[in-house]
């Protein structure tokens, strides 16, 4: 928290306007939608909320298909489930560590010669990382299937000038509260189709009709977002631009410190991209010796949390048999997965607290 959140917060107080609802709501979707270059937005419970959205205004039913990113976290998938669909997950590259075109393509020559194309396309963007946007948004539009952007932990990354969360013909966002701002618990669906926003906002409110009464034709949710939470969220905004220079600072240190160890590689930042750092990952070679696990349970030792990388999702016994296409002939995600750890990367680290981030890894690797 910067400070700056207490003054609309106050005034959610002096105003009465607490939940749900509010001008605080309507405010921050208006400014988000403004800071990422889309026409529409729309405030909701969580950044999972969103997706569920997303999926449903794409016509996405029980037995669809729907191609997501592996490497990532299963709320990413979850949605598709919600809805009784089918994920193929797809492969990461090695340059984005991103949903890769190339094992894109070769699913949709699957579905195309199946005859069951998918109903969308998930892309999670990696840890604050885009892919390799304009291959992936040209092969969805070659085969007429939506593109959902999962954004969730790359508010602020922008790719060619762009700012992620506006490629999609829908964007999430997450402002949960590992994120680098958050509300505590929230999320943004992000779209230049009004369409798609209006009739989103009519489900996440429970569907109600247009009636003096509670009138219900549709099955809808409780997913908007509430007036005291998009307060906190106004104040945040303020401090985007600032937390993103801390984050790129952090991985510019972290790189700076590794370039010289052997066996060490940062996760790449993307050509044509600014991304936000949210996490700064590495990999760790097995020439070192030393497994990502070594490396964490020393850290640990030296009270320095640290995590593996997400673990893929056609690796999660909740999708056993699940298709997955790779990006050549060996699994990029699962490479990423044996060997990739991700360090501590707070907005509000000391340069003394990651320098003790790094003599720990340092000493790790040296045994």
């Amino acid at each position: 928290m910067s400070g700056d959140e207490l003054k609309y917060i106050e005034d959610a107080f002096r105003s009465n306007w607490i939940a749900p609802l509010g001008p605080h709501v309507d405010a921050f979707e208006k400014e988000t939608a403004q800071y990422a270059g889309v026409k529409h937005a729309l405030a909701t419970s969580s950044g999972s909320a969103a997706l569920h959205l997303a999926l449903r205004l794409f016509g996405v039913e029980e037995g669809d298909t729907v191609f997501c990113s592996t490497l990532t976290f299963i709320a990413s998938v979850a949605p598709a489930i919600y809805q009784k669909a089918v994920p193929v997950f797809i492969d990461s590259d090695e340059e984005t560590w991103n949903m890769s075109p190339m094992a894109l393509e070769k699913a949709f020559d699957d579905a195309k010669k199946a005859n069951k194309m998918p109903k969308a396309v998930i892309v999670a963007e990696l840890y604050g990382q885009p892919p390799k946007i304009d291959e992936i948004c040209e092969i969805c539009k070659s085969y007429n299937v939506p593109m959902l952007e999962d954004a969730a932990e790359a508010l602020g990354t922008t790719y060619k000038g762009q700012k992620c969360g506006s490629f999609g013909d829908i964007g999430v966002f997450s402002y949960n509260g590992n994120k680098i701002i958050t509300t505590s618990g929230g999320g943004m669906l992000l779209s230049d189709n009004e369409d798609y926003v209006k009739k989103a906002r009519f489900w996440a409110t429970q569907a109600r009709d247009a009636a003096p009464w509670y009138e219900h034709t549709e099955i809808g949710y409780n997913y908007r977002m509430s007036n005291l939470l998009a307060a906190v969220g106004r104040g945040q905004m303020l401090h985007l631009e600032e937390r993103i220079d801390q984050r790129r600072k952090v991985y510019a240190r972290y790189k700076k410190a590794f370039r010289d160890i052997p066996g060490i590689t940062l996760m790449p930042e993307a050509k044509d991209c600014r991304s936000i750092q949210w996490l700064t990952a590495i990999t760790i070679d097995p020439s070192t010796q030393r497994s990502f696990m070594d490396v964490l349970n020393y850290l640990n030792a030296n009270n320095v949390e640290s995590r593996p990388v997400w673990k893929p999702m056609h690796l999660q016994p909740v999708f056993e048999g699940a298709k997955y296409f790779t990006h050549s002939d060996k699994s990029v995600s699962d490479r990423i997965f044996a060997t990739g750890l991700c360090l501590p990367s707070a907005s509000a680290m000391t340069e003394d607290e990651q320098e003790w981030v790094i003599k720990c890894v340092k000493e790790a690797l040296a045994g």
